[in-house]
């Protein structure tokens, strides 16, 4: 970007911000992320090369920051470039700047990744890393010194397929980490074939092709894991799986599963708290897009945005069908209020992937993300009014159930429509408010900075388990300022293909104090803290301590 426009970009920002308003300002090139996507396409029209790939937002090393790991594709036949892509991890130095650790931290996996999750499976209190592949997936074990190993083999997860969304949780609350790895379609180089519409030459459609089945690992708690698909209610060969969230939707205190499947029905596995869980999706209202039909389910994720105390679900779509949000009622079923909500129209002519709920301004209730991009890079020829670059949208609660769009996106770059894919979110910079790291198909990622989302106040919690598993996943938290009541849990996975931090944030609006602040841990313990201090982030443990990082 040229330097005036640099400085008149910069001006807008300190003028939006002098009227109390919230940006994001793209600080890619800023803070030292060079990452770019690659999908190895030729004009072959490989089916493999529309997904795009993931990243991770997730503390390594301890040292209360976040760093950032980026998922990549590969070469394949037919692309011709002297240098592999790889697998990176940028190390936060706690000054606003990322370095590339990936070499020295060993986790440069050369497979044609797609997707990541990040969980503590062995409950040594460092978190660990799972990648999946088109092949075989792997599970980095952290190793507590800067470094990581491959323990796939030994953990016995290295399944071979095309695998996506991935996340862990502990669905049989035995205190360690489960593992459920969505999986999209059977693929063959051999068997390639490119489609025909409009007399063009294209992608085929995923209809094409046979779906699999997603898989469950059940943690042995030595290290290694069995594939209990099968015996947990699980399987289903039709699948198609992208997006993946576990959340206690019907509030029973045991992990559910939501599967987002592309061109088939979505899953909702509520568990029995028996090891076995059923898919209630279709009683539940959560199985099909907009009127009845079959939707292409992409991202996914659970998050209260009514407060009310029940988790709700987002599911981004393909073009000319929508985003659909559904409202949790409370008594295992949902009701479907995308257009009531205004966000119908606002995401019928875009084609969705990483999603999530958060609190962007700091006002006490969760506003929504959507990253957009198309699967066609010569989508114009066949549509002429459709693109293959996107915009990105930013939803704001307005409550009532109702979302407006907002433009809040300033900065170099922010205004360039992309093909964008995954969408994760954190708090890199530890200032209060939500940053948002996108990935694009075949560009370089791009880095949201959110400036002025801490004019409003808000707590940020981080969950120590104990004799739960250590991460804390699967832990709800509650917090109340007198009238203002929200929830959240502690997630692996969600969104498209991608990794939240763990930290919970809850903005708290003008309130200037915590009531309390209830923690009900994966094992059913509960731990209460009351009368809380704003704009810190507080440990709590299982045991009862806390104590403010």
């Amino acid at each position: 970007m040229r330097p005036v426009t640099f400085l008149i970009f910069s001006l807008y920002a300190n003028f939006l911000l002098s009227l109390g308003a919230v940006t994001f300002t793209d600080v890619t090139s800023e803070i030292g992320l060079d990452f770019k996507h690659t999908d190895g396409r030729s004009g072959r029209f490989y089916f493999l090369e529309e997904l795009g790939s993931g990243a991770a937002f997730f503390d390594y090393d301890n040292d209360n920051d976040l760093d950032i790991y980026f998922v990549n594709g590969s070469n394949l036949p037919g692309h011709n470039s002297a240098k592999r892509p790889i697998n990176q991890l940028y190390q936060n130095d706690g000054r606003g700047k990322f370095t590339d650790v990936t070499l020295q931290a060993g986790v440069g996996d050369l497979g044609y990744g797609v997707g990541c999750c990040v969980g503590d499976y062995n409950n040594d209190g460092y978190l660990d890393l799972y990648v999946t592949n088109y092949g075989n997936n792997v599970l980095y074990q952290n190793n507590g010194n800067g470094t990581f190993a491959d323990v796939t083999d030994q953990a016995n997860v290295g399944d071979s397929r095309w695998g996506s969304g991935c996340a862990f949780a502990d669905y049989d609350n035995d205190g360690d980490l489960d593992l459920y790895v969505a999986n999209y379609v059977q693929f063959d180089f051999e068997k390639h074939k490119t489609c025909r519409f409009n007399d063009v030459e294209t992608y085929c459609q995923p209809q094409d092709f046979q779906g699999e089945s997603d898989l469950l690992y059940q943690n042995n708690g030595n290290g290694t894991f069995t594939d209990v698909t099968q015996e947990a209610g699980v399987y289903n060969s039709r699948g198609r799986g992208l997006g993946v969230v576990w959340g206690d939707y019907d509030n029973d205190k045991d992990p559910d599963i939501y599967v987002a499947n592309d061109t088939n029905d979505n899953y909702l596995y509520q568990n029995n708290g028996h090891g076995k869980f059923t898919n209630v999706a279709f009683y539940a209202g959560v199985a099909l897009g907009e009127n009845g039909e079959m939707g292409s389910g992409m991202g996914t994720d659970f998050g209260d945005f009514n407060n009310d105390g029940f988790l709700d679900l987002i599911v981004t779509n393909f073009q000319d069908e929508v985003a659909i949000l559904y409202k949790n009622e409370g008594n295992g079923f949902f009701s479907d209020i995308t257009y009531i909500s205004g966000m119908g129209e606002k995401t019928l002519s875009t084609l969705g992937w990483g999603t999530a709920f958060f609190d962007y301004d700091n006002d006490g209730d969760k506003d929504l993300f959507i990253a957009n991009g198309h699967v066609c890079d010569n989508i114009n020829q066949i549509y002429p009014e459709k693109t293959y670059p996107q915009t990105n949208q930013l939803f704001e609660n307005l409550g009532n159930e109702v979302f407006r769009e907002v433009a809040t996106f300033i900065g170099s770059g922010s205004h360039q429509k992309t093909s964008s894919r995954g969408a994760t979110f954190g708090d890199y910079d530890n200032d209060g408010d939500i940053d948002i790291l996108i990935t694009n198909s075949n560009r370089k990622a791009q880095f949201l900075r959110n400036d002025g989302g801490n004019q409003k106040n808000w707590i940020k919690v981080q969950i120590i388990g104990e004799t739960s598993n250590r991460s804390g996943v699967g832990t709800r938290v509650e917090v109340t300022c007198k009238d203002l009541v929200q929830i959240a849990e502690v997630k692996s996975g969600a969104s498209y293909l991608c990794q939240n931090d763990f930290i919970l944030h809850f903005g708290l609006d003008g309130y200037d104090a915590i009531d309390k602040i209830i923690a009900t841990f994966a094992n059913g313990s509960i731990c209460e803290i009351k009368q809380v201090s704003v704009n810190q982030t507080i440990q709590i443990f299982e045991s009862g301590k806390s104590k403010t990082l």
